[in-house]
């Protein structure tokens, strides 16, 4: 009786434990006879079952908010993130296929630290729990840093592996210390739990040390400025599907996982943390802004990008009204649609084994036009969307964040999002200017001859349509991410004050 119960209580984190049970059916079958396609199609199958398991959890109807065992809340808002996190996942499984085949190594095992890190990851939205935060964190990033140096025959790849590796590990070692200072001082773990012990502690300085600890981390994490450091260089060495994977699913679990830390523990409302979390946001913008305006790198430019926009996520975060949550949530809907298919058009055009080289420079792309002009569509419309030009998803994204900033009246935090967002027309445009160009006698790289009937060049292709569907019909997206509250008493006192 007693495991009939404890396993009905584990069964709002179903969708979690059938990647994790995906992932040991990949260990199993690699171990009996090493297949490509076959791993790869259980991969994928196994990512599909959970995604549709959260579409039956999301709009079966019956669906209650649960406590799982005092460390995961699985709310609408844990479903969302979940779902975004798989429809990412699902897409760089595709784009590693085609980019993978012709590896020499072995090819199997990309998959299972892939599928290994997505199961922290949908851990990580769910966690209300100082330990969950941490064991779940971890298991994400490990798998990354075997990701990234993966094509380790690039010096790049495995360079992009150590310095993740070095940098995270600081990170996660800045996160405990934060944590172990707030725990001696509430005496909990949960985050629910420790929100009036953390009012009543937080003229400590050390309570504050240890929130400022916390949110240092995270930046690192985030790629946020000033702890940006890592991004370009991780992301240009980086094998084409691994970056795209580092700069959507990685990236989605750790701002679904700081939303829920900052909302309901109470930081949020620490005008202290509040402001460091606005200057952040300010510094990520100017940095990540004006450091791509010089790069002749496409991976570089994308790098600092999501710096950028990754600021003006923290502002709507700041910006908290009852409708800012949904406004994030839409902002990182658009994000990671059109993340995966700006990567994926490099992914396309880049091999292992290209001169051991990516089709990652500018040049690389000059008169991409009169070669591949559907590849060429499909890359404006994500630069497009990026720049938060109308008619596509980046542009509704920017809206409902400036909204929120400025129904808060945070006039300069508006004002810096519209300045970002003119600095990045200049280097959006300049790529596509490139693409446009009279191309060279013979390119050094391109994509192959049938690049849009292959998986990953379907899923691209996808990517480029649902960006400008939802430019042009936001409202369905709009009401699933204003549906996606989190359960907190504090979301409920920061609407009733606006």
């Amino acid at each position: 009786m007693n495991f009939t119960m404890s396993f009905s209580e584990l069964m709002p984190l179903a969708p979690v434990m059938i990647v994790a049970l995906t992932t040991i059916v990949v260990m199993i079958l690699t171990a009996i006879k090493r297949n490509h396609n076959l791993i790869a199609t259980a991969s994928v199958v196994g990512l599909n079952l959970a995604a549709l398991d959260i579409l039956i959890m999301m709009f079966g109807g019956g669906f209650a908010p649960s406590n799982v065992m005092n460390l995961f809340m699985v709310d609408p808002f844990t479903l969302l993130y979940q779902l975004v996190i798989l429809i990412a996942a699902l897409a760089c499984c595709t784009l590693s296929h085609a980019y993978i085949e012709t590896y020499k190594e072995n090819r199997e095992e990309l998959y299972l630290l892939m599928l290994a890190s997505v199961t922290g990851a949908l851990l990580m939205v769910a966690s209300s729990n100082y330990a969950s935060f941490f064991i779940s964190l971890e298991l994400m990033s490990i798998p990354v840093y075997g990701l990234l140096a993966y094509t380790y025959q690039r010096e790049k790849s495995l360079e992009a592996g150590v310095k993740y590796l070095v940098l995270s590990a600081t990170a996660s070692a800045m996160l405990l210390m934060g944590m172990a200072f707030i725990y001696a001082y509430t005496g909990s773990l949960s985050f629910y739990d420790s929100v009036q012990a953390l009012f009543e502690a937080i003229r400590q300085p050390m309570v504050v040390l240890g929130l400022g600890l916390i949110i240092f981390a995270i930046g690192f994490k985030l790629s946020l400025a000033p702890f940006h450091k890592w991004t370009p260089d991780v992301y240009q060495g980086a094998p084409a599907p691994i970056a795209t994977f580092l700069a959507t699913v990685a990236k989605v679990a750790t701002i679904g996982l700081v939303i829920r830390f900052l909302l309901t523990s109470g930081a949020i409302l620490i005008p202290s943390i509040d402001t460091i979390i606005m200057i952040i946001a300010v510094l990520s913008i100017l940095v990540g802004n004006m450091l791509a305006v010089r790069q002749v790198n496409l991976k570089r430019i994308l790098g600092y990008s999501s710096i950028a926009h990754f600021g003006y996520l923290l502002i709507g975060l700041v910006s908290m009204t009852y409708a800012s949550l949904g406004s994030v949530g839409v902002y990182i809907i658009a994000y990671t649609l059109t993340t995966i298919g700006a990567f994926g058009a490099v992914a396309l055009m880049s091999s292992p084994y290209n001169n051991l080289d990516e089709a990652e420079s500018l040049a690389d792309y000059r008169g991409l036009f009169w070669r591949r002009p559907v590849l060429t569509a499909t890359l404006t419309v994500m630069m497009l969307s990026l720049a938060g030009i109308p008619l596509t998803a980046g542009f509704i994204g920017k809206f409902m964040v400036i909204m929120a900033a400025v129904t808060t009246q945070h006039w300069f935090l508006a004002a810096m999002i519209i300045v970002g967002s003119g600095i990045g027309l200049y280097y959006y445009l300049r790529v596509m200017v490139v693409m446009y160009m009279t191309p060279p006698d013979q390119p050094r790289i391109d994509a192959v001859d049938h690049w849009g009937q292959k998986v990953g060049g379907i899923m691209v292709l996808g990517a480029a349509a649902l960006v400008l569907i939802i430019g042009v019909y936001p409202d369905p997206i709009i009401n699933l991410a204003l549906k996606s509250e989190i359960l907190s008493p504090l979301h409920f006192i920061l609407s009733q004050q606006h």
